[in-house]
């Protein structure tokens, strides 16, 4: 869904548009002005044509001249490729720790590997400095740290209207999975964190990373503590969310699959080895797997045709 207004009523600011995706992509934004174009992060890599096709649409066919990302998961940055490819006078910026990474190439190090994801391989130009503001479109953006779910991911905000690009840091029903968190650091209290700046920013409008444009309201921040203390009192729990949403995230990728290519390819994937040596060492692997995707069919996030497993 392309927008100007969030469907809360609540203005934008002049010039940025809102390009709601399905969970395979993260949201976009698209904000033209004087100052220059820009798109804040890129989706996945399957919808890359897409992508371009939407910020063709959304710039009215005008240059674009910067792309930047929240963070580096491949739902988020899978689309820097093609959108470099198609406008090559493109200046990427990223958070600055996973600068080598990008430089240097390392799939391993930004997660797409380890969680069987792909992402084809893109440059960066610039770093988004937290502390620091960048111009974009009509207004000035401030740059904010956002560990919790990626220890590298910055949100921006907007302090005229008072609006916030969350990106994964705080959704209307709480954040993202935090990865950090199942590699063994200790990274709930990051989220926390995060969530108690956001609730200093006291945003009007949010942008999530994913799902609608929301008001801000101390309810939803509240809810979103909850869900965090939650995990903190039973991490398990957290683990079986996490390996049930990268189990999805696949499932949104190919849609269907036969089933068994679909367990080799959990039992093949390391991030899925992690987490149950991490939590649930005493339960065989391929066992772990088909728990994960049993509780997927049952709470309705997929469902068996034949001997194939599908997205519902």
């Amino acid at each position: 869904m392309l927008t100007g207004l969030p469907m809360t009523g609540h203005p934008l600011p002049p010039g940025v548009q809102v390009i709601e995706r399905g969970w395979l992509s993260a949201n976009m934004v698209v904000v033209t002005g004087p100052f220059n174009t820009a798109v804040i992060d890129s989706g996945y890599c399957t919808h890359a044509a897409q992508t371009v096709r939407l910020v063709q649409t959304a710039l009215a066919d005008a240059p674009l001249n910067y792309l930047l990302n929240t963070h580096l998961h491949s739902d988020h940055c899978g689309g820097n490729a093609a959108l470099q490819a198609h406008f090559p006078l493109l200046q990427t910026w990223i958070p600055p720790g996973h600068a080598s990474a990008v430089t240097d190439w390392d799939p391993v190090t930004l997660s797409h590997v380890p969680t069987g994801q792909r992402c084809p391989q893109f440059s960066y130009q610039g770093l988004l400095i937290p502390g620091h503001e960048i111009a974009l479109g009509q207004n000035t953006w401030q740059i904010h740290a956002a560990p919790g779910h990626d220890p590298n991911a910055v949100i921006l905000f907007e302090p005229v209207s008072r609006t916030l690009i969350s990106a994964d840091a705080l959704w209307e029903n709480g954040f993202g999975v935090v990865f950090p968190e199942l590699e063994g650091d200790d990274a709930f209290a990051a989220v926390g964190a995060t969530l108690e700046l956001i609730a200093q920013l006291s945003p009007v409008t949010v942008i999530p990373g994913h799902g609608r444009v929301f008001a801000y309201s101390e309810t939803i921040v509240e809810r979103a503590r909850l869900r965090l203390e939650a995990f903190i009192s039973d991490p398990l729990k957290h683990a079986r969310h996490a390996a049930k949403v990268l189990l999805k995230f696949k499932l949104l990728e190919v849609q269907q699959q036969d089933i068994e290519l679909f367990r080799n390819w959990a039992l093949s994937t390391p991030y899925f080895e992690l987490v149950r040596s991490r939590f649930f060492a005493s339960v065989p692997a391929a066992d772990w797997i088909n728990t994960m995707i049993e509780e997927l069919q049952l709470s309705g996030a997929a469902r068996r045709e034949g001997s194939d497993l599908a997205n519902a």
